[in-house]
């Protein structure tokens, strides 16, 4: 239990015999700000996040990769909203740094300009943070051609099934380099770096591999290119096998909305594909991921995470609770499926 120097609690507990442990609430602490005493049977690693947090001038030193993106724009937003952390944004091109400077709020130390496939500028960029949180990924194109093609089938020849536009990933940026070779990378220099806690957002469907994500970019000649749910669910793989604390989250189909407006549903294995409405807003990932960072009951665990249309359940308020709501549940990696094609295969 923790209790502040004032009297004040400044946890709840979880319970649970075989996973009890002691988290701090939204808030995080009293105004007090003191020390804790502690008796909980949770792992050092986790007592030590919990300090670190509950210090006013010790706030947990986050690095952000992909933070140009739409949603690690959010994540790294809404911990430099909070003095309990201290985040740093890693983004790969100039436009991408003007515009964390202009939403996110960033300085020019709170902003890292590297590759995710370069290994010495990751380490670098890791040196002494507590956590990560890796919101990368590939990002198809679509091909404009296509999309008239398309129309032409629709509008003129009035066809039922007119197909779907095509799209191409950019050189050095396909699924199997980003998704898959970057984000080993991540995971290495994040252990080298000694960081305390993972955090991946992925992607649900990765037990689905004639998911139709998973058609973008394929080549029709070898069929590399593609295959970016596969490709992530490599990495998660590889990250629990790492030894590091994890933390990874499929989100559904994320859109543009508030957050802190719909009730969150959270399950494992792509059970929540089979819902009529599985979008989430990426606010509310955003909301998840910060939650994981501090959250015992967040460590090594893998979930979906979906909503609830706006208007309908309860609005889940405290996110850090939907990790205790699955009851130990977490995603089941025991299936191997093989490797996709590779774009560095010979012939």
């Amino acid at each position: 239990r923790l209790i502040s120097l004032c009297g004040e609690p400044v946890s709840r507990c979880l319970g649970g015999a075989d996973r009890q442990a002691w988290v701090l609430p939204p808030r995080r602490c009293c105004s007090c700000h003191g020390a804790v005493a502690v008796s909980s049977p949770r792992t050092m690693n986790h007592l030590s996040l919990l300090l670190l947090v509950a210090s006013s001038s010790s706030a947990l030193k986050v690095l952000v990769t992909g933070a140009g993106g739409r949603t690690g724009k959010l994540v790294f937003q809404q911990l430099k909203e909070s003095a309990s952390f201290a985040p740093v944004g890693l983004v790969r091109s100039k436009k991408a740094v003007k515009a964390l400077r202009k939403v996110g709020g960033a300085d020019d130390a709170e902003i890292v300009r590297a590759d995710v496939t370069d290994g010495a500028a990751l380490a670098a960029a890791m040196a002494g943070c507590d956590s990560v949180v890796l919101c990368t990924s590939a990002v198809p194109q679509i091909l404009p051609f296509s999309i008239a093609k398309v129309l032409f089938k629709k509008v003129v020849l009035r066809r039922a099934e007119p197909g779907r536009p095509k799209f191409k990933f950019a050189r050095g940026g396909t699924p199997e380099e980003v998704d898959w070779l970057g984000a080993k990378l991540q995971i290495d220099a994040a252990k080298a770096a000694g960081v305390k806690r993972f955090v991946f957002v992925s992607s649900m469907g990765g037990t689905q591999p004639d998911n139709f994500l998973n058609s973008i970019g394929k080549s029709d000649e070898d069929g590399s290119g593609g295959d970016i749910l596969l490709w992530k669910r490599k990495a998660e793989r590889y990250l629990i096998s790492s030894g590091l604390e994890y933390t990874i989250l499929h989100p559904g189909g994320l859109v543009d909305k508030p957050a802190g407006a719909r009730e969150l549903t959270v399950g494992v294995d792509d059970e929540l594909l089979g819902q009529t409405f599985r979008q989430v807003p990426r606010a509310d990932v955003a909301r998840v991921c910060c939650a994981a960072l501090t959250e015992p009951a967040a460590a090594d665990l893998s979930l979906d995470l979906a909503s609830r249309p706006e208007g309908e359940g309860a609005v889940t308020d405290s996110p850090g609770s939907l990790f205790a709501s699955l009851g130990g549940k977490s995603c089941d990696y025991s299936t191997v499926l093989d490797d996709p094609p590779s774009i560095f295969a010979t012939g």
